[in-house]
This record gives structure tokens, C-alpha cells and sequence, in this order.
């Protein structure tokens, strides 16, 4: 392997634990920082624990009015600047962006595709419909010009692989695929922890418990859509005890508290909202459904099997491609297929304990690969590909 070059730049919306994405640049800031090197970090969000380690530098990027919008501009425009930088002074610095925002002819991590990912907004505001509309080409063009001058592409999934391929037309020689890392406390959760989480969202340990963690926003990409009108259909079904866990934030949750409440589903469906706490959450359920439209991984999915949780997700999400075939049955053929998700979760219902059993090796697979463990990979990987 070539020397590691003493300095990096990395450019991301975020580094730090709250988002799949943001996790995993965290982790590669915080090896490389822990080895040792001077790592820029341009970024609107940095967790404390990156901003004080030895070798950090911080680069901290507005959004002016609370704008995402006017933020990218922000975030493209100073990570080209730091980039240019650094690199006059050490030529051989390593520059890291992510899919299209920041264009750099170096490293481009890709965490999602725009190009495979339509807009999803139905019953959103007109004034959404048209900002989602413009953000979205907008992003297209971003991620086209970023993406056709990177040396260096890493997917996350071969999910993103084949899109970046397909979609893009960007060279199979150039795409490596990286799996995201674990952390190292997920794990099986322990009686006494469960009780704990129960206590916490108001639920007694008699009934079992589902999870739905994702962004509640105009944009039902996420899959609330399907999994509320599922939910309706389970509980009007004798029998069931299923009540269901709904976590994440976003402009839309007051309007999916209003409907659920409409549908007399309130005693069936609580939404807590965006919150730090997901370990918690994992510890309480008994399954995590997911049916995304569109997912170039899902680190929730795999947070959950790393604490020995079933997760039924939508085969066409990165993370579907991890599952063996013995685990088909917790996967969705089709996201919008209500009648499939019902037919899911029933059968998951009859066979509880079973399918805890069916996800250990999976568990124990996924768990043994650490955050550092890919970030490692990562920067081996950059400095000689061959080796892959």
C-alpha cells in the first residue's frame, strides 16, 4: 500500500451520529484523525468529540435562514476553497466529497443516487411540489458534474454501484463498493434494557412492538404512506396486538398524527418524533419495518438486526442485498403494495421467536464489521485500488 498522505479534506453535510450518511463520515474523520493525520472537516454540523481531537480543523458552514438550499451553494463553495488550499501547500492531499456536493476531482464517497431517486410527494403542498421539483434538478446537475470528474468512486451498497453504472454512466473501473460499518454497542438486547425502553415509550413487555424510524416529510420516499394504511388493515383484523412505534421528525408529522387520529389509530400507532434515543427504541420492538421507496443502503435496517431485531425492508434498498435467502420472507417485492406489507407482518406475527432466530447469523455478520474496520478499507481502497 502507498503512503498515507498526511492530509485530508473532507467535505460533507455532517459529521457526527444522527444520520446514516453523517455516521459514516464521522468514522473515517475519526480514524484518520486518530492515526495521526490533519484532517479539514468543511461541514454544517461537527460533533464535539471530532472538533476537539488532535489534528481536527474545522471548517464550519452556514445555511443562511435555515436554508438547505442556500447551504449546499454554502457547503460547494467552501469546500472547493479549503480543498485548494490544502492542497497548494501538500500536493499530495487526499480531497473526499460526496456525491454532489462539493465538486473535486479526487474521492467521491456516494451515499445516495439522485438519478434513482424520484421525487414522492402526492399529497404535499403545491409549493413543495415545486421547491422538491427544483432542488431535485438542481441536485441532478450537481451530482452529474461531481461525479463525471472524480477518480475515485466509492458505493456503499452494489445497489448504488449498479445506479452510478446504469444511471450515470460512470466507469465500472473507477466504482469500488464499501459497506457501511457497525457500532461496536449494538448488540443483542438484555432483559432488563428491554424493560427499560418499554418504560420509556409507555408500553407494557405483555404485547409485541413494531418500529418505523425514518423522516416523516412531505416526501413519503420513506414508506409511511404504505405502512399507515397496512397498520389500518392489521387492526381491523381480530387479533392483532401489534402496536407500532413510529420515530423521526420532519414538516409532515403533525399531519400524520391528524390522519392516524382520524383513522382511530391513535391506541395503535404512536409517533414520538425525532429523537436521539433509536438504540432505545431497537431495544423495545420485536421487528423494524421499513418500506422505502428508494434507499441506496439503510443504516436503520442494520442498526436493528445488529441488536437482533428482524427488519422488513424493501428488496430494492442497499441493504436488502445483505440478507441470505433464508430471510426472504422480510422482504417487500413491492413498497406500495399494501396487501404484500400486511401479508409480511402477519407471517411475522405467527412466527415471532422464530424469525429472532433466523437473523443471528446475520446479526453476528454484520456486527462483526466495525466502523473502523471500513474506514480502514476506505483508505486502503484510495490509495491502491488494485488491491480490491
Amino acid at each position: 500500500m502507498n503512503q498515507i498522505p498526511e492530509q485530508w479534506v473532507l467535505v460533507a453535510g455532517g459529521f457526527h451520529r444522527k444520520g446514516g450518511m453523517d455516521r459514516a463520515n464521522a468514522a473515517l474523520a475519526t480514524f484518520l484523525a486518530s492515526r495521526g493525520h490533519r484532517v479539514h472537516l468543511v461541514s454544517h454540523e461537527i460533533a464535539p468529540t471530532l472538533t476537539t481531537m488532535a489534528g481536527v480543523t474545522t471548517h464550519i458552514v452556514a445555511k443562511p435562514g435555515g436554508s438547505y438550499f442556500l447551504g449546499d451553494w454554502m457547503l460547494h463553495r467552501q469546500g472547493r476553497l479549503v480543498a485548494r488550499a490544502v492542497k497548494a501547500n501538500s500536493p499530495d492531499a487526499r480531497v473526499v466529497v460526496n456525491g454532489g456536493n462539493c465538486t473535486w476531482p479526487d474521492i467521491n464517497w456516494v451515499h445516495s443516487v439522485h438519478r434513482a431517486w424520484p421525487p414522492c410527494d402526492p399529497h404535499a403542498p403545491l409549493w413543495f411540489k415545486v421547491k422538491n421539483r427544483i432542488d431535485k434538478s438542481l441536485a441532478l446537475r450537481r451530482e452529474w458534474t461531481a461525479l463525471r470528474s472524480a477518480k475515485v468512486v466509492i458505493a456503499n451498497s452494489e445497489r448504488t454501484r449498479r445506479d452510478l453504472v446504469n444511471l450515470l454512466r460512470i466507469s465500472e473501473r473507477n466504482i469500488y463498493k464499501l459497506y457501511l460499518g457497525a457500532d461496536s454497542e449494538l448488540g443483542p438486547v438484555e432483559p432488563e434494557r428491554r424493560r427499560s425502553a418499554r418504560l420509556w415509550l409507555g408500553k407494557p413487555l405483555s404485547h409485541p412492538l413494531a418500529a418505523f424510524v425514518g423522516a416523516i416529510g412531505y416526501d413519503t420516499n420513506k414508506g409511511i404512506d404504505t405502512l399507515v394504511r397496512a397498520w389500518s388493515t392489521l387492526c381491523s383484523c381480530t387479533g392483532w396486538d401489534v402496536d407500532l412505534i413510529v420515530a423521526g421528525g420532519g414538516r409532515a408529522v403533525a399531519r400524520w398524527k391528524n390522519q392516524i387520529e382520524r383513522a382511530g389509530l391513535s391506541s395503535h400507532i404512536k409517533m414520538i418524533g425525532f429523537t436521539e434515543r433509536i438504540t432505545d427504541v431497537l431495544a423495545a420492538v420485536d421487528v423494524l419495518v421499513s418500506p422505502v421507496r428508494y434507499e441506496a443502503y439503510g443504516l436503520n435496517v442494520q442498526e436493528a438486526l445488529c441488536c437482533g431485531v428482524p427488519a422488513i425492508v424493501s428488496a430494492c434498498a442497499g441493504v436488502a442485498e445483505r440478507y441470505p435467502a433464508q430471510l426472504a420472507g422480510l422482504l417487500l417485492r413491492n413498497p406500495d403494495d399494501v396487501r404484500e406489507l400486511v401479508e409480511r407482518m402477519r407471517r411475522w406475527r405467527e412466527s415471532i421467536d422464530a424469525w429472532k432466530e433466523s437473523v443471528k447469523p446475520l446479526t453476528a455478520e454484520l456486527r462483526s464489521r466495525s466502523w473502523e474496520t471500513m474506514a480502514s478499507e476506505f483508505v486502503t481502497l484510495v490509495q491502491n485500488p488494485a488491491v480490491t
